[in-house]
């Protein structure tokens, strides 16, 4: 069924039009905090002096939907958020009382946990927002609005409360969405941020048409198409379990006894360990803003920029292990063995109990090992492209950007589907 189709169909339900309205306004709050200037900002400056950066900072400023280098309110977008999230997904292996916490506190333990986020994403933010300050007052034209003594002091203090605000009210946005709307909230902060950008990609692309270099815009094209059909494709791919369930006799009628199957899809996470992986792969150039000029930020411009050897290959490692990560917490497939066994069911030719979820753990890391490497592969496809055509600057970001746009649209889509199914209509499946 057509992404459209879905949409109008979850649009006659008065509860999932709510929310679709509801996640439509918190986009259209962001984009506007996108638009506000932070006060004592040259935007032109700030401007000239990322252009002049190169791809280095590329990542980021695709994120915040060109408020990085705009200098508005929202320049730190939802990445302090994503950082912080991954931290404590990763303090959570490490350390047993968040882990309990985790497993074992239910509801309450989550809510622990979403706080304890939050506070780290203040401090991430104030990190960011220093290392941006700093970006400001280098160059060789300062994007800082000069002031003396006291009121310098007081003007630099406002940019970073600014900022930090900027980036707590993104993560409220985020989160509301996930609690009210439809879909995952940090990626429909994402999606908008990237959509936002689209007029600018159209232009440049004509741009280039109009300087000789007609064969970019094919290009463009040709790897959206391919980046499109591969993830279509493979979302929909998935390995099936033989499951046989024993038939019980309660009463006196007859229970089971029909075949079925467990289904484990090729790319079960989604775009996340895309976004976990950019995430942590722009922390260097985050770190380099706070020595601008220095032999540090020279050497990430000299050897990781996006058409590095040593960029592309550490992406791709970084994306699968990711995709191992977030599927091990995920996934737990004792759980999973121990409900088939309480249930009657066997998986023909394996025993119940741990010879089920060891033959599941199999499996399970025998898809995620492909599926890891098709997300791997499809993320430095268009780095490769940049390389070949070195005049489609741009084209390796343009190139995530589709990823990332098509990876939450068919997410968003399955959720309004699930909740579609939840409530009994079956107009959808027509």
């Amino acid at each position: 069924m057509g992404i459209l189709e879905t949409l109008r169909n979850a649009w006659k339900i008065a509860d999932l039009r709510k929310k679709i309205l509801y996640t439509l306004f918190i986009i259209v709050l962001f984009r506007i905090g996108s638009s506000i200037p932070v006060p004592f900002i040259n935007a032109d400056a700030l401007g000239a002096y990322f252009d002049a950066q190169g791809s280095l900072l590329g990542y980021l400023n695709m994120l915040s939907g060109n408020a990085l280098t705009e200098g508005t309110i929202f320049a730190l977008t939802i990445q302090p958020y994503i950082n912080a999230s991954i931290i404590i997904q990763l303090l959570t292996i490490a350390i047993p009382a968040l882990e309990r916490l985790q497993k074992d506190g239910g509801e309450e333990g989550q809510k622990k946990i979403n706080q304890i986020t939050r506070y780290v994403t203040v401090g991430i933010a104030l990190l960011q927002g220093y290392g941006y300050l700093v970006t400001l007052k280098s160059g060789d034209t300062p994007a800082l609005v000069p002031a003396e003594g006291f009121a310098g002091i007081l003007e630099q203090i406002a940019i970073v409360l600014v900022l930090i605000a900027g980036s707590c009210l993104v993560m409220w946005l985020g989160e509301s969405i996930t609690e009210k709307g439809i879909g995952n909230g940090i990626s429909m902060i994402l999606f908008a941020s990237i959509v936002s950008r689209g007029p600018q990609i159209v232009l440049n692309l004509i741009y280039n048409i109009q300087i000789g270099n007609w064969y970019i815009p094919i290009v463009v094209i040709l790897m959206a198409l391919i980046i499109l059909a591969f993830i279509v494709f493979m979302d929909s791919a998935e390995r099936r379990i033989p499951i046989q369930y024993a038939k019980r006799q309660i009463g006196r009628k007859m229970y089971g006894g029909q075949n079925t199957h467990l289904p484990i899809k090729v790319v079960m996470t989604g775009v996340m360990p895309i976004i976990f992986t950019y995430a942590i792969i722009s922390i260097p150039a985050t770190i380099a803003q706070f020595f601008p000029g220095s032999a540090f930020d020279n050497f990430l411009k000299a050897y990781f920029s996006q058409t590095s050897p040593a960029y592309i290959i550490l992406t791709f490692i970084l994306i699968i292990a990711f995709n191992y990560f977030y599927i091990s917490i995920q996934y737990n497939p004792v759980e999973i063995a121990n409900n088939i066994k309480n249930n009657g069911g066997t998986i023909p030719g394996i025993r119940p109990g741990k010879p089920t979820s060891d033959f599941i753990i199999k499996t399970v890391n025998k898809v995620t090992l492909f599926g890891a490497l098709f997300l791997g592969v499809i993320a430095i496809l268009p780095y490769i492209v940049q390389i070949i055509f070195p005049a489609a600057n741009g084209i390796a970001l343009g190139g995530t950007s589709v990823l990332i746009v098509v990876s939450v649209s068919l997410e968003t889509v399955k959720q309004l589907e699930a909740q579609m199914l939840m409530r009994h209509y079956k107009g959808f499946l027509e």
